[in-house]
């Protein structure tokens, strides 16, 4: 059979399965570098239906799975498109779309910022000399991703290494390849809940970006 005609009919058959398992999704394409998710992104309303160990639905997610399986139609959508629940605002980015196989998703459950951290610019001595947040550079703002406790960053102290001191945690932050946004490390990262983070590693593959960003005091 020829391949085109066989991807054809397994985008059909997901397409068909959604209908009957899956909920009602709004599709997004990301226009720039701010607000992926706006209501002028949206392109594509369909029915999905995910799952984080396995694509023949028999077990539940645990914790640690920001992987996700997702059954629908994929004809129309391309990796890092964002599907998000219409009812409950649920979000997943595409992270792959290989033949003939189930689509790899991400659920993103954290909006996170990067930016690239400014210094001063001028020469000889000057009054401060280190990261000034106000110079720096947005790359992504508003931006929805996975991010979970755990990374190769390890745990850092405070300076002061006091008794009483805990530790910095690291997390691994997931995002879709971005034409022309290139993360690297110490990059800053502000996320929804107020926390502060540094880029310790910056790894892309087809799948997208992995950081592992190391939690600093706010």
């Amino acid at each position: 059979m020829n391949p085109d005609r066989l991807q054809d009919l397994i985008y059909r058959g997901m397409g068909r399965a959604a209908l009957k398992t899956g909920q009602l999704y709004n599709a997004f394409r990301p226009a720039g570098n701010t607000n992926p998710c706006a209501a002028t992104n949206r392109y594509l309303q369909l029915r999905a239906a995910f799952n984080a160990t396995d694509p023949r639905f028999v077990r539940a997610n645990t914790y640690g799975h920001p992987v996700w399986y997702g059954v629908f139609d994929s004809a129309y959508t391309l990796p890092g498109d964002y599907l998000i629940e219409h009812d409950t605002g649920r979000t997943f980015f595409i992270a792959s779309q290989p033949p003939l196989l189930p689509v790899v998703t991400v659920l993103a459950e954290r909006i996170v910022s990067v930016l690239r951290p400014g210094g001063p610019t001028g020469f000889g001595v000057q009054a401060y000399g280190g990261v000034e947040i106000a110079a720096a550079t947005l790359l992504l703002g508003n931006w929805p991703a996975s991010m979970m406790e755990g990374g190769n960053g390890g745990g850092a102290r405070y300076a002061g290494d006091l008794p009483a001191d805990v530790r910095l945690t690291a997390f691994t932050l997931l995002l879709p390849s971005l034409p022309g946004i290139v993360p690297r490390v110490e990059d800053l990262v502000e996320d929804d809940l107020g926390r502060n983070f540094v880029v310790s590693s910056a790894e892309l593959s087809e799948l997208g970006w992995r950081l592992v960003v190391r939690q600093v005091a706010s």
